[in-house]
């Protein structure tokens, strides 16, 4: 399984080293923003998803689980004992598998626009979104998705970066887009998040209708000593509607 990864900012022999990791149909590059601000103090490593960007596709169903050995291995292939994570969306639910897989491995833990604890309501409105990929009809999915990832104000203001993320959702594998989908679907460690040892921040939307406020105050209530960031007026994408935000958010928690 080949990931494609990118390196920058300072020297991982004598900075620490934060691991950014998108989420559902995005790529690395959706962290460029964020890791121009963090690249000052830290040594940055931003990598595709499976089935996303330039990363392989592998055949056949995918659990949460292959997206944690694809970070492990990536771990192991850049010669790194720890680093931070960063994860969004699905990005979120990988880190948190992370932790506790490999609890040694992470130094801070940041936890962006995440699921924990879906209601049976919840449930049944994200295996809709399957249906309709099972189906094919990607088309419903975007016109679902445009509604939770960006506030109405934004899509009219910023056109051109709602255009520029639809774009990106679409270059993207349409099997991997369907197994990572599936993933995010059926994962839930909300039963689990207790055993996280380490320094945590959660981050979510005050408007997102998916990675709720509820499941964002769940997490940190059940993550011991973790700190909530509520952000205002923003829905799901934060990385695309505050990155500056995001930065200074992040670039304040880790050291």
């Amino acid at each position: 399984m080949y990931s494609h990864v990118f390196r920058s900012g300072q020297d991982p022999a004598q900075h620490p080293t934060v691991i950014l990791i998108h989420g559902l149909g995005g790529t690395l590059n959706i962290w460029d923003p964020i890791a121009s601000v963090l690249e000052h103090r830290f040594s940055v490593l931003r990598y595709d998803l499976r089935g996303h960007g330039q990363s392989d596709v592998p055949a056949g169903d995918w659990s949460l689980e292959d997206f944690v050995r694809d970070l492990e291995a990536i771990f192991i292939d850049e010669s790194l004992p720890h680093a931070h994570l960063v994860g969004f969306s699905l990005g979120g639910l990988i880190v948190q598998q992370f932790a506790l897989s490999y609890p040694e491995r992470v130094g801070q833990l940041a936890i962006l626009s995440a699921v924990a604890g879906r209601t049976d309501t919840e449930r049944q409105h994200v295996q809709e979104r399957i249906r309709n990929l099972e189906k094919g009809d990607l088309d419903a999915n975007i016109a679902l998705a445009l509604e939770r990832w960006f506030s109405p104000e934004f899509r009219q203001n910023h056109p051109e970066r709602v255009q520029k993320r639809i774009a990106e959702l679409r270059a993207t594998s349409p099997a991997g887009y369907f197994q990572a989908y599936r993933v995010f679907v059926l994962s839930d460690l909300a039963e689990h998040l207790s055993q996280i040892q380490c320094e945590t921040l959660v981050m979510t939307g005050e408007h997102d209708p998916g990675s709720n406020v509820r499941m964002a105050r769940l997490m940190h209530e059940t993550i011991s000593g973790s700190k909530l960031e509520i952000l205002p007026d923003l829905r799901h994408s934060v990385l695309v509607e505050s990155p500056q935000l995001i930065a200074e958010k992040l670039d304040s928690f880790l050291r």
